[in-house]
């Protein structure tokens, strides 16, 4: 009977190990996004999606201004280049960043960390960032429930987030 017990306890132990590594049943779960630009560099993003679900953004939900935000849900977005490229005219190697950002009514900064493998902002630190640039907040033609990056081959990686659309230049 022991067995039987313990054999019931390492298979309930076995499923919730399997539900909890299955990101995709997250409520936030993960996209990614890339695309090679005319350079011939490949630019990806890995995130996790939120969805609105009737909160507020910079109230109830993130972005809040003056706070670092980890540019979508859960582990820290990574954005990632094959070769080194020029992100709003200054430079980025290559290599796998943590992207982050920090919003502002006329002004976001967008930060690319060297630590790109970390949970949320909760372990950021300035002092490894290895690029930030300023870019202007714009509207996007329709608000999107579900944070969504897309990049083009021209090179402009956009977010859109509610109403919010923010675009930066890669070459």
């Amino acid at each position: 009977m022991k067995s039987i017990i313990l054999l019931l306890v390492a298979a309930c132990g076995l499923l919730t190990t399997s539900a909890q590594a299955d990101k995709s049943k997250r409520p936030s779960p993960p996209a990614m996004v890339a695309d090679t630009l005319s350079t011939g560099a490949i630019v990806s993003i890995n995130y996790s999606q939120p969805s609105l679900k009737g909160r507020v953004i910079g109230s109830t939900i993130e972005p809040i201004d003056g706070r670092i935000w980890r540019a979508g849900a859960n582990e820290a977005t990574v954005f990632e280049t094959s070769q080194p490229v020029l992100v709003e005219g200054k430079e980025l190697p290559a290599g796998k960043y943590a992207l982050f950002m920090l919003s502002g009514a006329a002004e976001w900064t967008i930060i690319f960390n060297k630590t790109w493998d970390q949970w949320g902002a909760f372990s950021y630190k300035q002092s490894e960032d290895a690029l930030r640039v300023n870019v202007k907040p714009g509207k996007a033609s329709e608000p999107a429930e579900k944070l969504t990056y897309a990049i083009s081959a021209e090179g402009v990686v956009s977010l859109f987030w509610g109403d919010t659309q923010i675009n930066f230049g890669i070459k």
